[in-house]
């Protein structure tokens, strides 16, 4: 199998594919109150072009795809992308990231045309504070969404962004509700990219110790398999068991333990730029080549030697050349 690494030396083999720029909700770190300018139908990828670059990348040695948004359960035939992706030789996970208020529809679907699993982010159980952090009165769809995505088998990982003043003090309520529905909760330190860099989040350390003072005493769980190498399913996420808590929760802390030196992603906007690194905008358009007639091999080798320049890690805690910098939002970057 073929494999696609930086100068660095780390092993790429994640791709998160962002399908639309449009979401259903606006999260406060995530969309600006008055949106963003959207993408025309014509800058967006087609699905046929989605899944032409996705078996590009597989074959350069991408194991994983993630497809996001925005909310990718948006994009029409969304379905049939998922049952081509599955298709791919030397595929191994095909996961999803939503915001869960379509998933009540869509789950079972999901789970037949070949999808592995879902990330859903849920920052909230209080549909008033549900409300204030996604401008949408939409807590008992992804209610029901969870309860679909369970019925339909998918396995299910919660997503929590604690900010501090805002849903900071639910991080406790959270967990207890990831026990009692059988699934794990990973809490996020907040990037401060676009509207994130208007909120504090809460310090991975201050979550552990919260969830202490309420569980017990932790022990962090070793990630690697069988074979020595970091799970392609756990990815950057520490993992830790509490004394009196049933199942695990998991942190992942890209800035107070950076863990840009073991970084194995690439994401791809759904304007189908390909960008090496969250924080900085360089990257490759790939949707120029890909419409100019340019072959399959010729459109590997530009993202084989692209790769060499993704950066040896983020410096979201340190000034930086403005010019260098992403100004984009989440919401337009891919979650």
């Amino acid at each position: 199998m073929a494999v696609l690494t930086d100068i660095f030396g780390r092993k790429l083999d994640y791709l998160r594919i962002s399908l639309t720029d449009k979401c259903n909700l606006r999260c406060l770190y995530c969309m600006p109150k008055e949106g963003v300018k959207r993408l025309s139908h014509a800058e967006i990828l087609t699905l046929e072009e989605i899944e032409r670059l996705a078996e590009i990348m597989v074959g350069l040695g991408i194991q994983k795809i993630r497809l996001t948004g925005g909310e990718p359960l948006i994009r029409k035939s969304i379905l049939e992308l998922v049952g081509s992706l599955r298709e791919i030789p030397d595929l191994k996970e095909l996961s999803l990231t939503t915001n869960g208020t379509l998933l009540g529809e869509y789950a079972e679907k999901l789970k037949e045309a070949g999808l592995d699993a879902v990330n859903l982010s849920l920052d909230s159980l209080q549909p008033d504070r549900f409300l204030r952090l996604t401008g949408e009165d939409m807590f008992r769809e992804v209610r029901m969404g969870i309860e679909a995505c369970q019925k339909a088998k998918l396995h299910l990982k919660l997503n929590c962004v604690p900010i501090i003043g805002i849903n900071d003090e639910e991080i406790e309520a959270i967990a207890a509700f990831a026990q009692e529905t059988g699934v794990t909760v990973r809490f996020i330190e907040l990037m401060p990219l676009g509207c994130g860099a208007l909120f504090t989040g809460l310090d991975g350390k201050e979550i552990l110790r919260r969830l202490e003072n309420k569980y017990g005493s932790s022990k962090r769980l070793d990630p690697c398999g069988p074979a020595g190498e970091q799970d392609i399913l756990t990815g950057p996420a520490e993992l830790y068991t509490f004394e009196h808590y049933t199942g695990t929760v998991g942190l992942i802390r890209p800035l107070s333990h950076q863990f840009c030196d073991r970084c194995n992603r690439l994401r791809l906007t759904a304007e189908g730029y390909l960008k090496l690194c969250l924080q900085y905008e360089d990257g490759l358009d790939l949707r120029k080549p890909l419409r100019s007639g340019l072959t399959d091999e010729g459109i590997a080798e530009l993202i084989r030697e692209n790769v060499k320049r993704k950066p040896a890690a983020h410096q979201f805690q340190k000034a930086v050349q403005r010019d260098h910098i992403e100004e984009r939002k989440m919401v337009q970057i891919g979650g």
